[in-house]
């Protein structure tokens, strides 16, 4: 049996689970590691300039690809500054695993240099984390952290390695497990049939049913048996924020986003339901709104492979626990195998419902005759010039939100933001993250002039690993989401929401060795975007400048039900 060292251990275990890439920052109780990555040639290590785009670009390899991505971080600063991204992927079921340096074994506890309860600290936010009290127990924990991150609902996982597990001249006999059984942890593989066969028998009876469908349906790689199953009976599909290309954005029968800002014929639509199917989606505050006023009429199918998220928020009258893959692949035989089918008149009659609401607004906005472009405008625009076939990565804000409403997925994968923690910063280490694994696909970062700066150093990672992303930031000079917030409660009170002293983004880019443009007129913005596009091998920085006076519309009205919006700033439901 080959004898290795603690630290090569790591480094051989995530070989042979199969990692490519790992994300991170050298620091002392890391250095033996790093001294072993460097004596090989098959995992390669990818720095960057803070170990949080470390974290986040793990993050967003999990996102386009379902499998845990990895991130190395030292310890003390190191592990602290890893925290947003944990906890960004925790709140969003993303796997990964972060191994995290920590000083020696003796001195844990003394308030050593560079020390940090990095247990204590991640476990609000991890799935689970582990400490190694053994070198030999290195393959193991690795295989282990990967089990637990990528099965069930998928998480993060904290693998904390104290610098002596690390030791070049100590070795042990290395063997890396084929298979994972853990007494405590056996995740559900399958749904309960009887409760499968109600669900159906009530989606068949339906009259007003919508398909709420999330995040779950994603990661959980159910897209097909979702627009199976939706496309067998005809009914409506809404997602999330999380769930945008678990069902194709441009097919007639998906009725946009629901909740905070979702489509108004979404939103409508759930509140005058009378089933609504909840598939891997956990009715948070984004989508509910008020719970107590929450779709008053409809009864609740909730699908979801984490019992505790069923009835957390809201009662689902037929929970299935269980894997949305097949749970809808169960749902759509007995739907084959019935003789029944849902009510004609009925359906037709809620079609041509929703079609009025969709009429009614259908995402519509305001232009007027100033050269000041709106950022509903640009986002359109760059649906049109990618064909809607991007990598969309995201930071948080109004751009988000334009870029959720109007760019349309076809695709599951292919919307990578932060929804549940809502990081600033997450967009250029995840554009950086994704294009690394799919560097023949269009991969572009939609930002704003305050998101971007909290990662910018970023840009020269991708001078040194050729990463040819794109940039699309909407300038409105302001933190567009928080002078919104201010205009509808605190009577245009900018309290700190303005974006003073800011930098020349084109000069500022080119500093790091990349492209930057400008865009001041809407003439000129098709032009620009596809010369952009059209420098396949550099990164491009697009500087555009939108109204800063517009607001992300639906809006719905805080506390109310979903039908409760505002449509725009003089129009409310």
């Amino acid at each position: 049996m080959e004898l290795l060292s603690g630290a090569e251990m790591v480094v051989r275990a995530l070989k042979d689970e199969g990692v490519k890439y790992i994300y991170g920052y050298p620091g002392g109780s890391l250095l033996h590691v790093y001294d072993a990555l460097f004596q090989q040639e098959d995992v390669q290590h990818i720095l960057v300039r803070h170990e949080q785009a470390a974290t986040h670009m793990a993050d967003a390899y999990a996102r386009a690809t379902g499998k845990a991505g990895v991130a190395l971080v030292t310890s003390g600063p190191g592990a602290t500054n890893a925290v947003t991204g944990i906890a960004t992927a925790f709140m969003d079921s993303i796997p990964m695993v972060v191994i995290t340096g920590q000083v020696m074994s003796h001195l844990i506890g003394e308030d050593a240099f560079q020390e940090t309860d990095m247990l204590g600290i991640s476990r609000p936010i991890v799935k689970h984390n582990f400490s190694v009290q053994r070198p030999e127990d290195i393959p193991g924990i690795v295989k282990k952290a990967f089990h637990i991150a990528e099965s069930g609902r998928p998480g993060p996982v904290v693998i904390d390695l104290p610098k002596d597990m690390t030791t070049p001249t100590e070795r042990y006999p290395y063997e890396y497990p084929q298979h994972v059984k853990m007494r405590s942890y056996t995740p559900i593989t399958r749904g309960h049939s009887g409760q499968i066969k109600k669900a159906t028998d009530l989606l068949l009876t339906a009259k007003r049913p919508v398909i709420y469908a999330g995040g779950g349906v994603i990661m959980g790689n159910a897209s097909n048996e979702l627009i199976e199953l939706a496309q067998l009976l005809n009914f409506p599909v809404t997602n999330t924020l999380m769930g945008l290309g678990g069902y194709p954005g441009t097919d007639r029968q998906f009725v946009g986003m629901l909740g905070m800002h979702g489509s108004y014929e979404a939103n409508m639509a759930m509140h005058h339901a009378d089933l609504i199917l909840a598939v891997g989606a956990r009715f948070d505050d984004r989508v509910t709104n008020g719970t107590d006023k929450f779709c008053p009429t409809a009864k609740i199918v909730h699908i979801d492979i984490d019992p505790a998220s069923i009835s957390k928020t809201v009662q689902a009258d037929i929970p299935i626990v269980g894997p949305a893959k097949v749970v809808l692949e169960e749902m759509v035989q007995l739907v084959n195998a019935s003789q029944q089918r849902p009510d004609a008149a009925a359906l037709h009659a809620w079609w041509q419902q929703i079609d009025e609401w969709r009429q009614r607004h259908g995402g519509r906005y305001r232009t007027d005759d100033s050269e000041l472009m709106k950022p509903q405008q640009v986002i359109e625009m760059l649906s049109k010039v990618t064909n809607g076939d991007a990598f969309v990565t995201s930071d948080v804000g109004q751009h988000q939100m334009f870029a959720a409403q109007y760019y349309k997925f076809n695709k599951p994968n292919r919307w990578i933001n932060s929804g549940g923690l809502g990081t600033m910063g997450f967009g250029l280490p995840a554009a950086m993250g994704v294009k690394m694994n799919f560097p023949d696909d269009e991969v572009v970062c939609v930002t704003g002039e305050g998101s971007i700066q909290m990662n910018i150093q970023e840009l020269s990672t991708c001078n040194q690993y050729d990463l040819p992303v794109k940039i699309l930031c909407l300038n409105n000079q302001s933190l567009g989401m928080v002078r919104q917030w201010q205009d509808m409660n605190y009577e245009s009170r900018h309290s700190q929401s303005y974006m003073n002293s800011l930098p020349d983004f084109v000069k500022l880019v080119e500093s790091y060795g990349h492209v930057g443009i400008k865009v001041e007129k809407y003439a000129d913005l098709e032009g620009a975007m596809r010369e952009a596009f059209a420098l396949k091998d550099r990164l491009v920085f697009m500087d555009v400048a939108v109204d800063p006076f517009e607001h992300v519309y639906p809006m719905q009205v805080p506390r109310g039900a979903m039908r409760d919006m505002w449509l725009s700033k003089t129009e409310r439901t």
